[in-house]
């Protein structure tokens, strides 16, 4: 496939009346400490991208949620069965942002369709490993809604991600998203994150982004999409903080972080009766945190022909 910009542009246009120099018009948002997922200019954008046919609910029914936390669903848009489904703009901003037209993209916890049919969309060849099968059907009959290259999903404990796309395979972006803790439980497999108790899900998850940092090529970033969850007691456990140490054990550096705003919904109604309860505010933030394996600056200029130069 000859990747064609305008295929793209013309089914999420970015605004032509706003000049290529605008923050906008050059990076789609402006590059900033804090997305807001709720401005309209977001929103149509998302779903001009969900225009495509892109459905990253199916296969992601979860078995349930942590008891005392049912009302701590961080990652938005939620189907009506309340799972997450990973923002394609958000997609797009880390596509566009961190890596180029023809780059591979290494997925560890891909569970939904929306970061392989953006990656495909944008020219980037996308590779992403998931547990469990029902997942990865689901997401292989939406590989075609981005284009003629196809996202590539693998059934397979990401523990084992090496084994699974082969020691040869070099990845130009790590764009992942986990899950967060038991918030939503996918299955009872205990190799599955979701399932595992909170010590065993950091050893385990730290474990996984070293193996899939060590299919990173030098020079390139990473970028991983995660919220913080409370424990029982409604403790924060510090799943961000988590990501951040486990990124620099594997080697990389982390060099930027941003608030992701969501949008409130119906949040606001159960915001009055869990905070006379126990004081505790509505979470309606999470964070994208980047992270570079080698030098910055050279990582940078590869990028400079890219959208963002």
């Amino acid at each position: 496939m000859t990747f064609d910009p305008d295929m793209v542009d013309a089914l999420v246009p970015i605004p032509r009346a706003l000049p290529p120099t605008s923050l906008v018009g050059e990076f789609v948002e402006p590059p900033m400490s804090v997305l807001d997922r709720r401005s309209g200019r977001w929103r149509r954008r998302a779903a001009q991208w969900r225009s495509l046919g892109i459905q990253s609910e199916i296969g992601r029914a979860s078995t349930g949620v942590h008891p005392d936390t049912d009302y701590l669903r961080i990652r938005s848009d939620a189907s009506d069965a309340g799972t997450s489904i990973f923002d394609p703009v958000l997609a797009e901003l880390c596509l566009r942002w961190y890596s180029r037209e023809g780059d591979r993209v290494l997925d560890p916890f891909a569970g939904g369709s929306v970061r392989g049919v953006v990656s495909s969309a944008l020219g980037r060849w996308y590779t992403g490993v998931d547990l469990r099968a029902e997942q990865v059907e689901a997401n292989r009959q939406q590989a075609g809604l981005g284009g003629d290259i196809e996202p590539t999903w693998i059934v397979g404990d990401s523990l084992e991600i090496v084994r699974h796309v082969g020691p040869a395979y070099e990845a130009d972006l790590l764009l992942t998203c986990p899950p967060y803790g038991d918030l939503e439980r996918y299955s009872d497999d205990p190799s599955d994150l979701s399932a595992m108790d909170w010590p065993d899900f950091v050893a385990t998850y730290s474990s996984i982004l070293r193996e899939s940092v060590s299919l990173l090529r030098g020079d390139r970033f990473a970028c991983v999409v995660v919220g913080d969850v409370r424990d029982r007691s409604g403790a924060y456990r510090g799943l961000p903080d988590e990501t951040r140490r486990a990124l620099v054990a594997a080697g990389l550096s982390v060099i930027a972080d941003a608030v992701i705003v969501d949008p409130h919904g119906s949040k606001q109604m159960v915001a009055a009766r869990t905070f006379r309860g126990g004081r505790l505010l509505q979470r309606v933030h999470q964070y994208l945190i980047v992270a570079v394996k080698g030098d910055r600056m050279r990582a940078a200029r590869r990028l400079r022909d890219e959208v963002g130069s």
